[in-house]
């Protein structure tokens, strides 16, 4: 009986020597998937740095958002006048946050592109132990943080040097602290998404995220509200988180202030009888568009990603 039993055990050892068993992969638990993104984060941050001086980096990455946002100041100013500098809170929030949307959609997206096309190191990422979506999260990450420098800096100056007037005493923090996690995490879906694209095109798809976004920028109220837009473009807006976002930022820092989602003759006010959305209303449409986003973004990527394996697309460079 033993010595049948030792033979039974060694055939089976040899059928299933072949065979791939998750349980013998070391520190596959929630531990090692936090250390893969922070080290995925750390590293995205090397890379969007370049290795360069943090001082000369933080400038580079602050110049764009600074450069954007004045240019719609000096329009507002030329164009609107004195009623222009009335509206110059709205403009100057809109065009810092939309610096997160800039570089979630960009961050994941480039990723993809970076490591397939330049580096080469796609195929390696997918076969190493990490969890891939983990370390495309963290690499992701990275480039958001490069975007809340420039956001913050943005609505500094514009606090400072525009005069815009905020009243810190007046915020709603719940209202915000909870927007911002919404509103972020939508971002990162909206990200996966693009990411999910540019697994399946060419290398040209580099200015697909930025052209994305710019698109997302007409029809969520980033710096004019929804209500001069046509009807058809405001019900977009309202189908879309980043819209409830960006209202619940600016009705937190700047309560009883321009609202981007409602207004007279607006298909919001016409719709609910009112003229702007309450914070409770805000909030509930937020999380509604984002679990729904969030929900389409992992299924648009799971189907991407099972087509890249299947058509060879993660080992194959487009460039000439």
């Amino acid at each position: 009986m033993t010595a049948t039993s030792s033979m039974t055990a060694a055939a089976k050892a040899r059928e299933n020597a072949g065979r791939f068993d998750p349980s013998r992969v070391p520190d596959t638990d929630t531990g090692h998937l936090w250390r893969s993104f922070l080290t995925a984060a750390r590293l995205g941050w090397l890379m969007e740095a370049n290795w360069t001086d943090p001082v000369l980096f933080f400038i580079y990455s602050v110049a764009k958002p600074l450069a954007s946002t004045f240019i719609l100041v000096f329009m507002l100013e030329v164009i609107g006048g004195a009623a222009g500098r009335d509206f110059r809170g709205f403009v100057v929030l809109g065009s810092a946050l939309w610096a997160f949307v800039i570089s979630g959609m960009s961050g994941l997206a480039q990723s993809i592109l970076e490591d397939r096309e330049r580096y080469r190191m796609l195929k390696y990422l997918y076969v190493s132990p990490s969890d891939f979506i983990v370390v495309l999260l963290g690499r992701g990450v990275a480039r958001i943080g490069v975007g809340a420098m420039g956001a913050l800096i943005t609505l500094i100056v514009g606090i400072v040097v525009l005069g815009i007037r905020f009243d810190i005493g007046a915020v709603d923090w719940p209202l915000l602290v909870v927007v911002m996690i919404g509103g972020l995490a939508s971002i990162v879906a909206f990200g996966i998404v693009m990411a999910a694209v540019c697994m399946q095109t060419r290398q040209e798809a580099w200015s697909y995220p930025e052209a994305a976004a710019g698109a997302l920028f007409l029809v969520v109220g980033a710096v004019f509200p929804l209500s001069v837009l046509p009807a058809a473009a405001q019900v977009l807006g309202l189908l879309n988180p980043l819209t409830w976002w960006l209202g619940g930022a600016r009705q937190a820092l700047f309560p009883g202030g321009q609202t981007s989602i409602g207004g007279p003759g607006s298909v919001f006010a016409e719709v609910f009888g009112h003229d702007r959305p309450t914070s409770g209303e805000i909030v509930v449409a937020l999380l509604l568009t984002g679990a729904l986003v969030t929900l389409a973004s992992s299924l648009i990527f799971r189907v991407s990603d099972r087509r890249a394996k299947e058509q060879g697309l993660i080992d194959r460079t487009t460039g000439t």
